[in-house]
């Protein structure tokens, strides 16, 4: 795969808003250099990651905010050295209000990067105000990327008057391009040059990959199938990420098979209303990412979904507890959008490998794909299934209530023998010679005393060891090279 280039950074004026020419005022333009950005001062609080408002933001970590904006989509990442991107504004129904209310009240000050992934009016229905508010009331917007297709809309005449009125910089992005934010990577992946599927806005999307770490992130916009086919054949073996936004809101025509095959991810978040007119997610959806075991988070029922990373490790923060079985979302309770309370911690996960992902109540939530894993090396496959830390009753003297469940996600038996399970307080047991676990099994390891056989296996402690307020389960192999490692919280 070829480097990504530098995006093409000549000024775009729009002197004379006509909205049929957007496409060739901003085609085949030379870039060069950077835009003028400040890099202090963007926000005071932490994007709403902290348990209270008024911190500073949170040095050496990525935020990824989805924001619950209805039948639309709005993303917010907030870089390791606090630049702001803002991918889409939601709908044009309610002029931008769910977006600006969020950002005011995390102290977000200025927008580095804010970014169109096409011109429909549920993706850039804040467009004029959150230009207006920022370049009146706040520290401004940096740049303004679009991918160079039109729209015959009011919505799309207002943003682009709102961009010349305030002589904002305007760039038209393509595959092969970055945008400079500090601390991570941000490349552009589609539309290609000349572009796909006739200049259709959806196939067209502005997708972007953002990289911090180990940790990354996939923004399709609406991309549909010819965009799909387009990332996963130029892409092929480097379109995995951690993070997936569902493309075009759950719809059956977005987040194919070979999409998901190719990203492999850990999490998927899903924007659209509860009562979407379009059916959003769409039942096909949710069965192929039930099928990878990919927990999903959907705003119709979890509201605002954030989810944090130092580049090695994820918190996912929501304004409501949900489901995340794919196929469970639709159980729950629908969220009105902008709807407020805190953000509340729901899961932890290291962002590499295939351990799974521990809910904050202990258990799991579904594992994730194990497609990136490397086939050769059994020990990848081990996950943690399930921690059960709150034995009932009187904890010690239920001892063998409180387990840690691991399960064989992989197609080979691993032998388990001398491989070590150790907790934060560096309590160790090590499985006897002759454990194996064979594909798709589980074990279930007890703290108390028992006879080992049938799946069960016994630590013999005399007092409990899994913390109930959390803890990190680290499982080491033989050789003492550490397999897994997830945490959970009380």
């Amino acid at each position: 795969m070829n480097r990504p280039r530098a995006p093409r950074l000549a000024r775009v004026v729009v002197a004379v808003v006509v909205v049929s020419s957007l496409a060739g005022c901003l085609g085949g333009v030379g870039l060069g250099g950077s835009p003028d950005t400040a890099t202090t001062d963007r926000t005071t609080a932490d994007a709403g990651l902290a348990p209270a408002p008024g911190g500073n933001a949170s040095d050496g970590t990525l935020s990824i905010h989805f924001l619950h904006v209805g039948q639309g989509g709005s993303v917010l990442v907030v870089g390791p050295d606090g630049e702001t991107l803002l991918y889409d504004t939601g709908n044009w129904n309610d002029d931008g209000e769910h977006v600006l209310d969020y950002l005011r009240a995390r102290n977000v000050s200025r927008i580095d990067y804010l970014v169109t992934s096409h011109a429909d009016a549920d993706h850039i229905g804040g467009h004029a105000e959150v230009i207006e508010y920022f370049e009146t009331e706040a520290d401004g917007i940096g740049a303004v990327y679009d991918p160079g297709i039109a729209a015959g809309t009011r919505t799309y005449e207002d943003y682009l008057d709102a961009v010349e009125r305030h002589n904002v910089t305007l760039y038209r992005a393509q595959a092969g391009d970055e945008i400079p934010m500090a601390g991570a990577s941000v490349r552009v992946l589609s539309p290609p040059e000349g572009y796909l599927a006739d200049r259709e806005r959806n196939e067209n999307s502005l997708v972007l990959r953002v990289g911090y770490g180990n940790a990354s992130l996939l923004l399709p916009g609406d991309a549909e199938r010819a965009a799909e086919r387009y990332l996963t054949d130029r892409y092929a073996g480097a379109l995995n990420a951690t993070l997936l936004a569902a493309g075009h809101h759950g719809s059956n025509s977005s987040t194919g098979p070979g999409l998901l095959g190719a990203v492999g991810p850990r999490i998927a978040v899903i924007q659209s209303a509860y009562d979407s007119p379009y059916g959003h997610p769409h039942r096909e959806v949710l069965a192929r990412l039930a099928d990878r075991g990919v927990p999903t988070y959907w705003t119709g029922v979890h509201g605002t979904v954030v989810v944090e990373t130092d580049g090695e490790r994820a918190v996912v923060r929501t304004r409501r507890a949900a489901p995340t079985d794919p196929l469970d979302l639709r159980s729950a309770s629908g969220v009105s959008p902008g709807a407020d309370g805190p953000l509340e911690r729901r899961a932890t996960f290291a962002v590499g490998g295939s351990s799974g992902i521990v809910a904050a109540d202990g258990g799991t939530t579904p594992e994730s794909s194990t497609a990136d894993a490397d086939d050769s090396d059994t020990a990848n496959s081990l996950a943690v299934a399930r921690v059960h830390a709150d034995a009932r009753g009187d904890e010690a003297a239920n001892l063998n209530d409180e387990y840690v469940v691991f399960r064989n996600a992989g197609d080979r038996t691993i032998d388990l023998s001398g491989w070590v399970v150790s907790d934060e307080a560096d309590h160790r047991y090590a499985f006897p010679a002759g454990t194996e676990l064979a594909p798709g099994e589980t074990l279930t390891l007890h703290t108390g005393r028992g006879t080992d056989g049938g799946g069960d296996y016994y630590w013999n402690a005399d007092a409990p060891v899994w913390n109930n307020a959390g803890d990190t389960v680290f499982v080491r192999d033989a050789d003492g090279s550490l397999v897994a490692e997830v945490s959970y919280d009380g």
